[in-house]
């Protein structure tokens, strides 16, 4: 995953890049896909040193290649939010950039400071979102009667109560929708479970038992 440079990446949510490796800042530009690294240089002023673009580099794997299941609907409304992002998004923040600098002194500057952060968050998720559409997986999901990814499962919880469940990634969610995550307790439980099957699973709570009741591929 290429690494922009411009971004002040120490700031935003590390757990957007994969890896469990402790991640490393370095300042100026790297791309390390072509042996590259052009980092500040000693000189300059304390204001050209401080607005040095920061770049996290981390040092384990590239984040995961493996394919996240998307409907249509996730996948048009992703595409959306990533087009927004790179148009509108950019453009407001440079703008708030240019704003906060014309202001003079950076070393003080709350204004500036929160721009580079709301930066870095922003490119961030980018680069997150154009991943999850790079290795999307929007396909039609078969009835095979058993609880996979891109079902709906109706269960039975241990206080009598029916509960409908969407099996899928959380970029999936649907407004009005239980969703259970391949990956939360709940959804990693009932993968492949039938009809009538009681399944259990830990949660911070305790252990909890569901029993299948129907399950349907999911229609929207």
């Amino acid at each position: 995953m290429a690494l922009d440079g411009t971004q002040n990446l120490s700031q935003l949510g590390r757990a957007e890049l994969a890896g469990s490796a402790r991640p490393v800042a370095v300042t100026g530009e790297a791309n390390f896909g072509h042996g590259r690294r052009d980092y500040a240089p000693a000189g300059g002023s304390r204001q050209d040193r401080l607005e040095q673009p920061q770049v996290t580099v981390n040092l384990s794997l590239s984040m995961s290649e493996q394919t996240t299941f998307l409907t249509p609907a996730a996948l048009a409304k992703l595409r959306k939010e990533l087009d927004q992002l790179t148009t509108e998004g950019r453009r407001e923040i440079e703008e708030r950039i240019a704003e906060a600098r014309s202001h003079g002194d950076l070393r003080e500057n709350a204004d500036y400071d929160a721009a580079k952060n709301d930066q870095g968050m922003m490119e961030a998720r980018i680069r997150k979102l154009k991943h999850i559409l790079d290795t999307a997986e929007v396909r039609e999901v078969e009835d095979t009667g058993r609880v996979e990814v891109g079902t709906v499962a109706t269960v039975i919880d241990d206080d009598g109560d029916e509960l409908e469940y969407f099996v899928a990634p959380q970029e999936n969610k649907v407004s009005g929708m239980l969703l259970a995550s391949p990956t939360s307790p709940l959804g990693a439980a009932l993968l492949g479970a039938s009809v009538g099957q009681e399944v259990s699973y830990e949660a911070p709570a305790g252990t909890f038992t569901v029993t299948v009741k129907s399950v349907r591929p999911y229609d929207g």
